[in-house]
């Protein structure tokens, strides 16, 4: 790993949805009304807290990609990634993996819109979160069929893209009861599988939690095979991807995913996966880089020979010496 860095002046991106319309399968009108793409760009930027936006594809009604260009330029944002829709209604049984022949083309379709999108706009790589790929109930699916599409869907994008840079984001459950795509370990082995190297791997901190991973050794498990693309961070119960805030619930897990973002010197900005169902999206936004750059902060401040001394003994106690000290003084 490269020696402990991280920017003095880190930056933080976003992904668009959390100031677009939130809904779930109760509150079918949403949470809030219906935000325009236009107008989910501007409400990013007012956070005052944001550089950059992961941004779905298609946009909506007649938005262009100038449209959003311009709308990015005027606010100050840039385009992270592109992130094509293969998880709505039309692609209710499979993106990649659909039993339909004609649903897989339109998804690999998509994927090569949302490479041309993303080169107008600047983005530094797409997004698959292909969230229907996968099944509901036993003997649902023949296995060994749907890797192959899984793998071969991507793989056949990412050969015709070579200069592209491809990832994917791994989450164990919904909409699907399970999705191919579900944890690190599987999705790093899947990736290895295609034989490509423009392909690699979000992880996000929430979606490990969920996953009962440890967020900080997937981090190193991703980097150290050269296929880490992004992080993502959010909280939940570890029982549901709830997007809460960062830091709102697992504090000691999130000072050492940092940590890890610390020794790996990652230098990208960091991106905050939220759904705000009830909450103002921007004071969401604002309460979670206040509390990362907290956290950062006491990251940087960690005693590290004493810190390695103590892993390197596998001495549990120092260690929740040296955090609780760093936490709580």
């Amino acid at each position: 790993m490269k020696p402990e860095t991280a920017p003095a002046d880190r930056t933080f991106t976003g992904g668009m949805w959390t100031f677009g319309r939130i809904i779930d399968r109760y509150a079918t009108d949403g949470y809030g009304p219906t935000v325009p793409t236009l107008r989910a760009i501007e409400l990013a930027a007012a956070s005052g807290q944001l550089v950059g936006l992961d941004l779905n594809y298609p946009f909506d009604g007649d938005v262009t990609v100038d449209d959003v260009g311009k709308a990015l330029t005027a606010h100050g944002l840039s385009a992270v990634n592109i992130t094509p829709v293969i998880y709505d209604r039309g692609f209710r049984s499979g993106s990649f993996t659909s039993a339909d022949a004609s649903a897989r083309a339109r998804a690999v379709e998509l994927a090569h819109e949302s490479v041309d999108v993303a080169a107008r706009l600047g983005a530094r790589y797409v997004k698959f979160w292909p969230g229907q790929d996968g099944y509901d109930y036993p003997f649902q699916v023949d296995y060994a069929e749907l890797r192959r599409h899984a793998i071969e869907g991507i793989r056949d994008v990412a050969r015709n893209f070579p200069d592209v840079t491809f990832a994917i984001e791994y989450k164990l459950k919904e909409p699907r009861n399970r999705l191919f795509w579900s944890t690190a370990a599987t999705s790093l082995l899947a990736i290895e599988q295609m034989g490509v190297d423009n392909v690699g791997l979000v992880v996000d901190f929430g979606h490990s939690l969920f996953a009962k991973e440890n967020p900080a050794e997937v981090l190193t498990l991703a980097h150290s095979m050269g296929r880490l693309v992004d992080i993502e961070l959010d909280d939940n119960y570890r029982e549901w991807d709830d997007d809460l805030t960062a830091g709102a619930l697992h504090l000691v897990e999130t000072l050492e995913f940092l940590h890890v973002v610390r020794r790996i010197g990652w230098d990208q900005p960091l991106k905050l996966d939220l759904f705000p169902y009830r909450e103002d999206p921007a004071d969401a936004v604002r309460e979670s880089v206040a509390t990362l750059r907290a956290l950062e902060d006491k990251a940087a401040r960690l005693p590290l020979p004493e810190l390695r001394a103590a892993q390197s003994a596998h001495d549990a106690m120092a260690v929740q010496r040296i955090v609780r000290t760093a936490l709580l003084g």
